[in-house]
């Protein structure tokens, strides 16, 4: 492999790299890959990766490292991470985040399953084997890293907030630090992999940290952005629209890179597996994320005009997105983009105009924020508005506090923001509800983003108030701001959802056929959703705790220490978390005239108003507005 302080940039080329996903590849421990392209003709020898070391056990490596685990039995996982409160929650029945399927995911990898036989409708029996774990979790940074063929970077990177570039320049002490202990860890011939989002030419840093603590030692460095989106992490992971891999363009590191795609070709089309050269993958994420963010503040302007005209956002959004030189993905208003991406990577690439002397394309992007930020101020303006130009005295409650729905991340959330604007209007509570935050995070939250004010804001000195109860949040309230676009907000609710383990574009299977395999991980998984919701394996309703593993596939969690913090506090109900909203219940309990703001466009204003709610939708013109229909068609 190349030497750790060889230059890649002659070998820099920007057209893209794929395999053939019709040649077979041999199964052995190494592999003779003839990649296609002219400059890399020659056979070259690619070594399977049997060890991987994941550093940052966060939103990005711990979900990521799960499912290359899960995918990959063969393959010895571990995340290792510094913080050891984060490490222990991994090890624990509390992982630190909530993600749609990372629980079962993480459960069949860590904890190894049982070998099950299972009865499929009567029509034939599956022979479910036993798997050991091979994913792990450990705070021994330097061991698992000096083990591991493949080295994945996925440390968090957010905006400096001091010093040159404060504001908009990428904070990458975190990266820095951490390539700092794979370099002095590391075996010569390990594949560094950056996995966290960073900034165009970051690949070069990474080589030099490597070159100054381990001069001459080869190392290959690829980056291997991930297009995720929380919420959707598991289902976006085993269902990838394309793996992105960065590689120098030399022998080498197109060898490493196909090193690296034998991993994800286990459960990944080869199709969907492209390779291009360091700086356009590094700069492929920053672009995608930032395009995104476009179209949402793009159809965000778009509802501030249907407010006033009386047109119809989302009937907008409905004829512009059949258009297929659209489409409907990121076309639907709101409070606008919240998390820890999409700003965050726009000012990266504002930075990086301004670094190069783009200024006009730098304003351009950041006009992006600007728009994001009128939209919640906006949405502040019409609530006081409507409540006659003042909160005091009044009860607010706030449905949905994490930045979207399907997970417990509140970074950047539209919702604190709406909070700290309606602070300033001196409310008597604000009564904040979400299915799936913890009260006491949310709490300690609030805390520590006021800090430096001094001020008390939690009850009983303050006016915040955060509930387990969603009934409880609006009772005797003015007015309800739906702030998360959680389905069990909707009205009319939402009847059926779909499981994150339901393969794309799945081949026919007939009871023949899956009794002539073993069926896959994903199929079992697949078949246990199906079995909970169908209790095809039982005639009577299944108790504790065949009710959540009917096939009784997995293996005890690990048990919580004496004490565990995370016990003590409790944990969201999963009953509770998922059950549909009873707007009819909540009406009842209300004060009139029973305002319900919703930034999310999650109810129906007509049905809503049959309740006795009066409504206000972003991107609609109030029902009570002179702007539906013609003036001369009013009563």
């Amino acid at each position: 492999m190349e030497s750790a302080s060889s230059d890649t940039s002659e070998f820099l080329d920007s057209s893209p790299l794929s395999t053939n996903p019709s040649t077979p590849l041999n199964p052995s421990t190494t592999n003779l890959v003839k990649l296609s392209r002219e400059a890399a003709t020659e056979v070259l020898p690619v070594t399977k990766a049997k060890n991987i070391c994941c550093v940052g056990a966060g939103y990005v490596g711990g979900p990521t490292a799960a499912v290359i685990a899960f995918q990959n039995p063969n393959i010895r996982v571990t995340v290792v991470d510094k913080d050891i409160n984060r490490i222990r929650k991994w090890n624990s029945q509390h992982p630190p985040i909530h993600e749609p399927g990372l629980n079962e995911i993480v459960r069949v990898a860590r904890d190894g399953t049982n070998a099950t036989k299972v009865n499929v409708d009567g029509a034939f029996t599956a022979e479910l084997p036993a798997r050991p774990p091979n994913l792990f979790f450990s705070t021994e940074v330097a061991k698992f890293v000096s083990e591991a063929d493949i080295v994945f970077l996925s440390v968090n990177t957010p905006t400096k907030i001091t010093g040159i570039g404060a504001g908009a320049a990428t904070n990458m002490v975190a990266l820095e630090g951490a390539t700092k202990d794979i370099a002095i860890a590391a075996k010569p011939g390990a594949i560094i992999v950056e996995k966290s989002t960073v900034p165009c030419r970051t690949a070069q840093i990474v080589r030099d940290t490597l070159e100054v603590h381990r001069p001459g030692v080869p190392f290959e460095i690829l980056s291997n952005p991930e297009f995720l989106a929380e919420g959707t992490a598991i289902k976006d992971l085993l269902n990838p629209d394309r793996i992105l891999i960065g590689s120098s363009r030399t022998k080498a590191g197109l060898a490493a890179a196909t090193t690296l795609e034998e991993v994800y070709s286990a459960w990944v089309d080869r199709s969907k597996i492209v390779t291009v050269n360091l700086w356009s993958s590094e700069l492929s994420k920053l672009v995608a994320n930032a395009m995104l963010a476009q179209r949402i503040s793009s159809i965000n302007t778009v509802s501030s005009i249907c407010e006033r005209t009386g047109a119809d956002v989302d009937e907008i959004a409905k004829a512009i997105g059949l258009d297929p030189r659209l489409g409907s993905k990121f076309l639907k208003a709101g409070l606008g983009f919240g998390g820890s991406c999409f700003k965050k990577d726009i000012l990266s690439l504002v930075y990086l105009a301004q670094t190069l002397n783009l200024e006009e394309v730098a304003e351009y992007w950041m006009q992006v924020i600007t728009i994001n930020e009128f939209q919640r101020n906006r949405f502040v303006k019409r609530v006081v508005s409507n409540l006659h130009g003042t909160l005091i005295g009044k009860k607010i409650s706030i449905l949905g506090y994490a930045f979207k729905k399907d997970t417990s991340d509140t970074r950047e959330s539209p919702a604190v923001e709406v909070v700290k604007s309606l602070l300033a209007d001196n409310p008597a509570e604000i009564a904040i509800f979400d299915p799936r935050c913890n009260p006491e995070d949310v709490k300690d939250e609030i805390k520590r983003l006021f800090a430096t004010t001094g001020l008390k804001l939690l009850k009983p000195d303050g006016p915040i108030e955060v509930y387990k109860d969603s009934y409880e949040a609006c009772a005797d309230s003015s007015a309800i701001l739906i702030l998360t676009e959680w389905d069990q907000f909707r009205y009319p609710p939402l009847q059926n959802k779909e499981s994150v383990f339901v393969k794309t574009n799945p081949s026919p299977v007939s009871s023949t056929t899956l009794t002539s395999h073993v069926p896959s991980e994903l199929d079992i998984l697949h078949m246990m959703a199906s079995a909970r919701k169908n209790k095809i394996t039982s005639p009577t309703d299944l108790e504790p705790p065949l009710d959540t593993d009917p096939l009784n596939r997995y293996l005890p969690e690990p048990a919580c220490a004496e004490g565990c913090r995370d016990c003590e506090r409790g944990s969201v109900e999963e009953v509770i978390a998922s059950e549909n909203l009873e707007w009819a219940r909540i009406a009842y309990q209300m004060k009139k005239p029973k305002w319900v703001f919703d930034g999310r466009g999650l109810v129906d204003v007509v049905e809503m108003e049959k309740l006795g709610f009066r409504v206000e939708v972003i991107g609609k013109a109030g029902s009570r507005s002179r702007l539906h229909g013609f003036d001369g068609d009013r009563c």
